[in-house]
């Protein structure tokens, strides 16, 4: 009987330790559960969908380098030189509708006629004679931009190879409706025109997206979704058809 009396005091207290040790252990553990927790900041940032997929920040994936910081406006003299030039040459073609082989000639004969007189008149004017450098383009320079041409040049043409074979059927409506687009927009405006517009939105479009990155990145993702979505019923309902009567028609 005493044995029988003394096991249920032994159960309680043995229940009693076992709830003190569990909260002290619990008590102790969210510091260790704290530092196994990763960072909510970190975590949102690797979860964040950036634009066209990119992981890299946007002056790496305009090539770095100089036209990427003059794209980006890190240096606003420069940029604001070369967007200068370009819209004074703009003006000059488009408006004032000057040729360029005229605006050449006119800029060599004010060169050369310049340079002649200062050249035979130094000795009555008391100056020295002008130093005329040797201009020429570095081989290694004029290599590197011919393989990059050709280079790009043979991938678009592999690509035109590989719609034209009907491999791919959303490549094809892709350069079909690219090359539409392209030819609307050719009838508004001339191709230097066309290209200032290019220009122009390369010196605004990147560095305005870099700044406002964080609230253009989720409606572009909205957007991408909802064009994601569209295309998928169009495959359903059309490109799909399409491809099972090429099948059909093939093996007849």
């Amino acid at each position: 009987m005493a044995e029988q009396s003394e096991s249920p005091v032994e159960s309680i207290m043995e229940k009693i330790s076992e709830k003190i040790h569990h909260h002290e252990s619990s008590s102790s553990d969210p510091e260790s559960d704290s530092d196994k927790k990763p960072d909510p900041s970190e975590s949102m940032k690797a979860k964040i969908w950036r634009l066209f997929g990119r992981e890299k920040p946007v002056h790496h994936v305009l090539g770095g380098g100089k036209p990427a910081d003059v794209f980006l406006w890190r240096n606003k003299k420069v940029s604001a030189g070369v967007l200068g030039f370009v819209t004074a040459i703009w003006v000059l073609f488009e408006l004032i509708e000057y040729h360029l082989l005229t605006l050449v000639c006119h800029i060599l004969i004010l060169s050369v006629a310049l340079l002649f007189l200062w050249s035979n008149a130094h000795t009555f004017i008391n100056k020295s004679p002008p130093c005329i450098p040797e201009v020429h383009l570095p081989e290694k320079l004029v290599l590197q931009v011919a393989s990059a041409l050709c280079v790009e040049i043979n991938s678009v043409f592999s690509v035109l190879r590989c719609v034209a074979a009907g491999k791919d059927l959303k490549k094809f409506l892709m350069v079909i409706a690219g090359l539409w687009v392209l030819s609307i927009v050719g009838t508004w405006c001339h191709f230097l025109t066309l290209f200032y517009i290019c220009f122009v939105l390369l010196h605004t479009v990147p560095v305005l997206y870099e700044k406002y990155e964080d609230k253009v990145d989720p409606l572009a993702e909205k957007a991408m979704f909802e064009i994601k979505k569209q295309y998928a019923v169009f495959d359903a309902k059309v490109l799909s058809k399409i491809q099972v009567a090429s099948l059909k028609a093939k093996r007849v």
